[in-house]
């Protein structure tokens, strides 16, 4: 009988993790309690198992991918990484090597895809030979913006970080010119060149594994462009117009999940600072023929200015 005691003691220690979703209370996952296995695995008494993405995010910075991977972790076949995991774009995390990235995986069910997001991945020329070398199959999710309302929302992230820390920050005329002309040293600018990052992405993978989501459209009616990605990740459908509601205190979309509302950071949504209309139509200029060449690349246009 002690025995038996001892045994069912033991057997309530060795509580085993369960699948992790993002926007939750919960912490971090346990630590594996195996070895990755052959196939990249770390498994579970309960089933349960941490595996290599199948879907990643790879952009593009101040694009929307927090909200499209809320959304798409809405899906009971999707279990979702809860930060940015810059495997493949940060040279310390890389050189940990795939057990490393495997350990920051969510545990899952077997039937579950995994998901993980990392903005940067999309401007970083040496993420695509990287990932495809881990998984040429692999399925890619873009989501993009009007170029111009990107960068504008990019400088407001910089600006409100810098502003939290008490370091002076420039205003924002002083980075979109230079000497009257667009300032093509600012980053910003770059991140928002989608062809010339996109080029890169398609030496090493076809159109057809990576789908571009409208970032203008799921931020004005999320639902259509979800039932996009349902399609292109070929999942069940299962999402629908009721997981979404308009807060209208936030001004924009919240989510529903089984009777639970919740919403993105209060960082999310933030108002552009006020930029004079003859440089807006500069930048609008300044975007118009890289515009078109993502087009062509593509084989799709957009409502961008």
């Amino acid at each position: 009988m002690a025995a038996l005691l001892l045994g069912l003691l033991l057997f309530a220690m060795q509580s085993p993790p369960v699948p992790s979703r993002p926007m939750t209370d919960r912490g971090p996952p346990s630590p594996p309690t195996s070895s990755p296995t052959d196939n990249g695995t770390n498994s579970h008494p309960n089933g349960t198992l941490q595996q290599l993405p199948q879907i990643i995010i790879i952009g593009v910075r101040k694009g929307g991918t927090r909200a499209l991977i809320e959304m798409l972790s809405l899906h009971s076949a999707v279990a979702a990484a809860q930060n940015e995991v810059h495997f493949f774009d940060w040279e310390s995390n890389f050189q940990k090597g795939s057990p490393w990235y495997l350990s920051q995986m969510p545990y899952a069910f077997p039937n579950q895809l995994t998901v993980e997001k990392t903005p940067a991945y999309f401007t970083s020329s040496k993420v695509p030979k990287r990932i495809h070398q881990m998984n040429p199959n692999i399925k890619l999710l873009l989501i993009l913006r009007d170029p111009t309302e990107r960068v504008l929302s990019d400088y407001t992230q910089v600006f409100y970080n810098r502003l939290q820390k008490h370091k002076r920050y420039q205003p924002i005329e002083s980075v979109l010119v230079k000497d009257g002309e667009i300032n093509l040293g600012y980053k910003a600018l770059n991140r928002s060149l989608y062809y010339v990052h996109m080029q890169n992405w398609l030496q090493y993978f076809p159109l057809k594994s990576i789908h571009v989501v409208d970032g203008d459209e799921l931020i004005r009616d999320p639902f259509p462009e979800m039932k996009k990605v349902e399609r292109f990740l070929k999942l069940e459908p299962q999402i629908n117009a009721s997981n979404f509601y308009f807060n209208k205190t936030k001004g924009f979309y919240c989510l529903r999940d089984h009777g639970r509302e919740r919403c993105l950071h209060d960082s999310k949504g933030r108002a552009h600072p006020h930029v004079a209309p003859a440089i807006l139509q500069k930048l609008y200029q300044f975007f118009h023929e890289p515009n078109k060449k993502f087009f062509e690349l593509v084989g799709r246009t957009f409502n961008w200015k």
